[in-house]
């Protein structure tokens, strides 16, 4: 894995390209996270940076927590999240990571959370058909049969059923940066990215 950062989805709005085209695009906030400690093959068995996002009040981190970012002088910070590298060798400790990491046309892959739906049934969850709506039936919304006979005589695992769907640590592969505002660390991601407005995503470039 290569040195990524954490960054706020803000919204989607579209762009127009040299030929006029709309093109859909996610603003996110990215940045600055500040490095808060640096991990060695020789003292932890492995090459890594942790960093940290979205300054908090210190009354919200745990004196562990806090002792730890103290080390570093970093404030207290809601988010921690390690990043394997190669060699941590050339990484200084006191320069953030902004979203300078990254250049325009880049590709990166960026990781979030789906928006959770809840317990939602068949159609909704799996895209079922439903039942008649009319002619007397009363299977409308219900599932049908989910055994499979007498033999074997019960219902295999996997069986789609109603169930909790959404809320899942969700990829998206090869997404091309269209934009960068370095003033207000903004990346401008062509395309759409999991999870709602306001949610934590992990950008790393794409190896």
């Amino acid at each position: 894995m290569s040195i990524g950062i954490l960054g706020t989805k803000l919204g989607m709005t579209q762009i127009f390209d040299e030929t006029g085209n709309a093109v859909p695009v996610t603003i996110i906030q990215a940045g600055p996270c500040p490095i808060t400690q640096i991990k060695t093959q020789s003292t932890d068995g492995y090459d890594a940076i942790q960093v940290g996002y979205k300054e908090t009040k210190t009354k919200n981190l745990t004196k562990a927590e806090l002792g730890h970012l103290a080390k570093t002088n970093s404030p207290a910070l809601k988010v921690l999240q390690e990043f394997i590298v190669n060699t941590a060798d050339s990484i200084e400790i006191d320069k953030p990571i902004t979203v300078e990491l990254f250049n325009d046309n880049d590709t990166v892959n960026i990781q979030g959370y789906s928006i959770g739906r809840g317990f939602s049934g068949y159609q909704k969850r799996h895209n079922f058909a439903r039942g008649p709506m009319s002619h007397g039936s009363k299977n409308h919304r219900i599932p049908g049969s989910i055994g499979a006979g007498s033999t074997p005589g019960r219902v295999y695992p996997g069986t789609r059923m109603a169930g909790r769907k959404g809320g899942n640590k969700v990829t998206i592969r090869g997404l091309k940066i269209v934009k960068i505002d370095s003033e207000r660390n903004l990346l401008i991601v062509k395309g759409s990215i999991p999870g709602r407005p306001g949610g934590l995503l992990t950008i790393t470039k794409k190896v």
